[in-house]
């Protein structure tokens, strides 16, 4: 039953993200922004839901999530909104620059570049080690990371100009 409660509570987080990404994506664009990179970008739609369903299907139905696990996800949803509020209008899950925007530099940004990439990176590493599924938390943070490492030069690139 938890098991259950907390992938679909990940689940309807995940869809409510994409929504939210391709109002502003489609707001951005129709402003003049442009998107960079897509190419990578079905990558990492398949590397979330995969990484779901991993944890689904690897998962006995019965397991208990690990309370201080559980505790240090839900802690990173926290500083997923925050990340969120502080774009606002500008947050998307796609590479997308406007030309004269200035970059964010308030709220998680003063801190880290990539606030957003730590966050997800996190949430991979640790829904797994919340159920137990060690496998899952290395297999998926290192294909991660290999797609980040992509994107992170791809967006940097991008942004190049307005640094």
């Amino acid at each position: 039953m938890w098991l259950w409660l907390v992938i679909g509570l990940v689940a309807i987080q995940r869809l409510w993200e994409l929504w939210l990404a391709n109002r502003n994506t489609r707001r951005l664009i129709a402003l003049g922004a442009v998107e960079v990179g897509a190419r990578h970008y079905p990558l990492f739609i398949a590397l979330h839901a995969s990484w779901l369903a991993a944890i689904a299907l690897a998962t006995p139905p019965a397991t208990v999530p690990h309370p201080a696990w559980l505790a240090f996800y839900v802690v990173l949803q926290f500083g997923r909104l925050w990340v969120i509020a502080t774009l606002g209008r500008f947050w998307t899950t796609r590479i997308i620059t406007l030309l004269g925007a200035p970059l964010n530099r308030r709220g998680p940004y003063r801190f880290v570049r990539h606030p957003n990439y730590v966050i997800a990176s996190l949430e991979i590493l640790v829904l797994p080690l919340a159920v137990g599924q060690v496998w899952i938390a290395v297999a998926w943070s290192s294909a991660n990371a290999m797609l980040l490492a992509w994107r992170i030069r791809v967006e940097d690139g991008a942004l190049a100009d307005r640094r």
